[in-house]
């Protein structure tokens, strides 16, 4: 499936070179990537909706056209002081409202539940691209400037659907009123003779002046609207972004005494939000200015202009009110932009974000480049880990580790030490193949189940024994016998009352405590490789040396791979490679 969606969303200005507005660019992308809803994935349910909406659409255009012939019949029966025809129009009343109330039902219910599942699968979609290839990581190496990616799915994908619905029912509603009312009004309002010239239908020239005025008025005003609440958007996404770090630095920061400092990066944050909110709401205040006047006006102009008919008796009571109803369903359906010009603002920048984050994937899967490019992945032929040419670069191209080749053996202890900065860390995100941007190769025996210790193991709050069984494929099967053990093994005893506990353990186990239980983990998957980055940093020396002995007891057959720093570890290792500085990226030496 991430091949098709990859698919629907490239290419885009390839696709067609006609000049457009950022507007109109963005309209038109979006939808070619989020209307994937009604192309890749639950067409029935897509289409099914759609059509609700439609016909609910119809169903609300004929109960106007049934309530402005009602305003003729009802008027002109009041006129004339018909007293069973005012009570048969107000029995029709009540049936109208009832028709009324229960196609409105069935329009919100069509209409939300399109909402709900384009929104789901928009951010489905997202999410599968994101936590696919490992995007998830390799997007805040190669492009941090793509802030609040998880505020993108969760809200702006809403913000970014909820409107078009609103906007594709809306406009259709406009378009079927205006061809419905201004049969109406072109018959209702009767013809204007101007120095012995005819006008027939005068009515509907003056509603489409009067909408083609009002319109052209709002969006000379509302222009820069779209541009400040960009911005406003972006400083809101830096000011979370800072809060977010703030949060997850909390410890450092206390430690560090930085309060100060970070309430006045917050505080700086904040101003700029609010800037940027201030231009945002004066030009909702001019904007406002006009479509108050509109609201008013509207439904003052036709009964204006029908004024000079009515007191000659050219027409009914009836036929003016019927014709002021019809002119105001023209004129909001000419002036729908006057009235959605500051959603179409808002809709614009949540979309904008989405294509944002969308458009990073696709120059992220550039970046790392096509499958014979970057760093490859591949079987072994004799059992052992080969690295074949193995160049490792950043992600802009410059060269950490130039053309590695060693050979590690089955149940070889080996240990990757070097001086800062020469790329150890890196080597072992390559080895995890978290990191494609270089050249040659990682030759792994086949079926190799490789677990990986970063010094910061993942803990995600839940339940306890979820935390220890993270990492537990689904073909193995862990008995409580098993995890008692391995926890007492690794120091962890204590916890076994607590299983089923469910706290932030993140937050209640210590450093130590979060790294041994990485290698509860490892003990009970047993991989074939272990590749350790720091794990053992927050351990004292006697923790250390038990956990390390699990390799020359009961994980003796893994292949260890270890990066640290600590002397005492090269007496758990047969074997050390350094990473040794040249002036073309550093080098492999074995000892």
């Amino acid at each position: 499936m991430d091949s098709q969606i990859k698919n629907s969303g490239t290419d885009a200005e390839d696709q067609d070179t006609e000049p457009a507005t950022p507007a109109r660019s963005t309209f038109r992308n979006f939808i070619r990537v989020a209307g994937g809803y009604w192309r890749q994935s639950f067409p029935s349910a897509a289409w099914g909706l759609t059509v609700a909406c439609l016909l609910s659409v119809g169903m609300t255009v004929a109960v106007q056209v049934w309530i402005n012939r009602w305003n003729k019949d009802f008027f002109d029966a009041l006129e004339k002081k018909q007293t069973e025809a005012v009570i048969a129009s107000l029995g029709l009343l009540g049936v109208l409202l009832v028709v009324n109330t229960v196609v409105a039902v069935i329009v919100i219910l069509a209409r939300m539940r399109l909402q709900v599942g384009w929104r789901k699968w928009l951010s489905s979609t997202l999410i599968e691209r994101w936590f696919s290839e490992q995007r998830f990581y390799r997007l805040n190496v190669a492009a941090p400037e793509v802030d609040s990616p998880e505020y993108r799915i969760a809200d702006d994908c809403r913000l970014a659907t909820e409107p078009v619905v609103d906007f594709a029912m809306g406009i259709l509603t406009a378009g079927l009123m205006l061809s419905v009312f201004v049969v109406v009004l072109w018959r209702a309002g009767g013809s204007l003779e101007i120095g012995g010239v005819v006008i027939p239908g005068f009515m509907v020239f003056v509603a489409a002046i009067y909408a083609l005025g009002m319109s052209l008025l709002m969006i000379k005003l509302g222009k820069p609207l779209i541009d400040r609440i960009g911005e406003r958007s972006a400083a809101e996404a830096s000011l979370r972004q800072a809060l977010v770090r703030g949060r997850e630095n909390a410890e450092s920061i206390a430690m560090l005494r930085g309060e100060v400092n970070e309430v006045a990066e917050f505080s700086s944050q904040l101003r700029n939000v609010v800037g940027h909110w201030r231009r945002v709401i004066s030009r909702y205040g001019v904007m406002t200015i006009l479509t108050s006047v509109n609201s008013t006006a509207a439904p003052l102009v036709p009964l204006i202009v029908m004024a000079p008919s009515y007191l000659t008796g050219r027409v009914t009571l009836g036929s003016v009110m019927q014709v002021a109803a019809a002119f105001v369903q023209v004129q909001v359906s000419l002036s729908w932009i006057v009235d959605n010009y500051a959603r179409i603002a808002e809709w614009l920048a949540s979309a904008a974000r989405v294509l944002g984050l969308w458009n990073a994937f696709d120059e992220l899967d550039v970046s790392v480049g096509s499958d014979n490019e970057g760093i490859s992945i591949a079987d072994s032929s004799d059992g052992q880990l080969h690295l074949k040419g193995l160049s490792v670069a950043r992600h802009d191209g410059r060269v950490m580790i130039a053309e590695a080749d060693t050979v590690i053996g089955p149940g070889e202890k080996v240990l990757l030490v070097g001086p800062s900065g020469t790329g150890k860390s890196t080597l072992i995100r390559a080895l995890a193949g978290l990191w494609p941007w270089g050249a040659g190769s990682v030759l792994l025996p086949p079926g190799t189940r490789m677990a990986f210790l970063p010094q910061r193991p993942y803990i995600r709050p839940g339940v306890l024994r979820d935390v220890f069984l993270y990492t537990t494929g689904p073909g193995v099967t862990v008995t409580d016998k098993d995890l008692h053990a391995a926890m007492s093994r690794c120091g962890l005893r204590r916890l076994i009352p607590r299983l089923d506990d469910e706290e932030p353990w993140d937050k209640i186990l210590s450093g130590g405590e979060q790294q041994r239980v990485g290698f509860i983990r490892v003990l009970l998957e047993r991989p074939d490789f272990v590749v350790m980055d720091e794990a053992t940093s927050a351990l004292d020396m006697e923790a250390q040396d038990s956990m390390m002995s699990l390799f020359q007891n009961e994980l003796q057959e893994c292949t260890v791979i270890t990066v640290g720093h600590r002397p005492e570890l090269a007496d758990y290792h047969t074997r050390t490679i350094n990473l040794v500085r040249g002036p073309r990226g550093a080098k492999i030496r074995s000892q």
